[in-house]
């Protein structure tokens, strides 16, 4: 038994059999070809996830700490900027590997086994895109993969090692992240939140919601915090230069 449609208030008894397939994504009657059952857990796939991401965000942050890691005044870094390079090392993570499997290997993901391809049909249940290979999401985690994966860990590289472009490295990556998860949704809204389970408490809200809404959120502080940055390095340039003339 399947959960409840949590929108519409009715049992779904059984999964629908599109193309003599059955499976658990919506819309209930979604042709999926070839769609093989995951045989690891839901638990299983998501322990990996956050474990592989945990170990991203602790080995970074003992980096932050080290007597060597400096900002650009020669002080330590403090918990908001060893935050927000912990951020990019696990953005590293996510659109290099993970992100990089779906850009890779999209089309046949359904009928493969391989762990990430069961954990990309897992998210599925939260955006049946992915798993239909969905012109959209095709090329946006093809381009978040290969651009803002390599870009992701540049950053984190850059801030460590005290770079003139961090901050450069920091508003590229973000606005990028930003523009792409804004469309990630409103491709969505206009197509009535018809890939997903709506108002499911996991598939819908946790999967679909939160696990990217975190691309909003975060690339929006981080954007205005290199504005900041990027401001008084202006700022100071031009008086600078004006000091220089007079």
């Amino acid at each position: 038994m399947y959960p409840p449609d949590w929108s519409r208030n009715k049992m779904v008894k059984s999964p629908v059999r599109a193309a003599g397939v059955p499976h658990p994504y919506w819309p209930r009657d979604l042709s999926i070809p070839g769609y093989v059952a995951n045989d690891r857990s839901m638990h299983e796939i998501l322990s990996f996830l956050f474990s592989v991401s945990g170990l991203f965000l602790l080995s970074t942050w003992v980096l932050t700490g080290r007597k060597w890691a400096r900002d650009g005044r020669g002080q330590e870094f403090g918990v908001a900027r060893r935050l927000a390079i912990c951020w990019f090392a696990v953005c590293g993570f996510i659109h290099g590997v993970v992100e990089g499997w779906f850009s890779l290997y999209y089309d046949v993901i359904p009928s493969d086994q391989s762990f990430l391809s069961q954990l990309w049909k897992e998210y599925s249940r939260g955006d049946s895109r992915y798993v239909i290979a969905d012109n959209f999401t095709v090329c946006m985690e093809t381009v978040t993969a290969w651009f803002w994966g390599p870009l992701s860990l540049w950053t984190v590289f850059a801030f460590l090692a005290n770079k003139p472009c961090r901050f450069v490295l920091q508003l590229m990556v973000s606005l990028g992240q930003l523009y792409g998860a804004v469309l990630y949704f409103y491709t969505e809204h206009r197509d009535g939140y018809s890939h997903s389970q709506m108002g499911h408490p996991l598939y819908f809200w946790f999967y679909f919601v939160f696990m990217n809404i975190l691309w909003i959120i975060i690339p929006l502080v981080l954007i205005l915090d290199a504005w900041r940055h990027l401001q008084q390095a202006q700022t100071h340039t031009d008086l600078a230069q004006k000091e220089k003339t007079n």
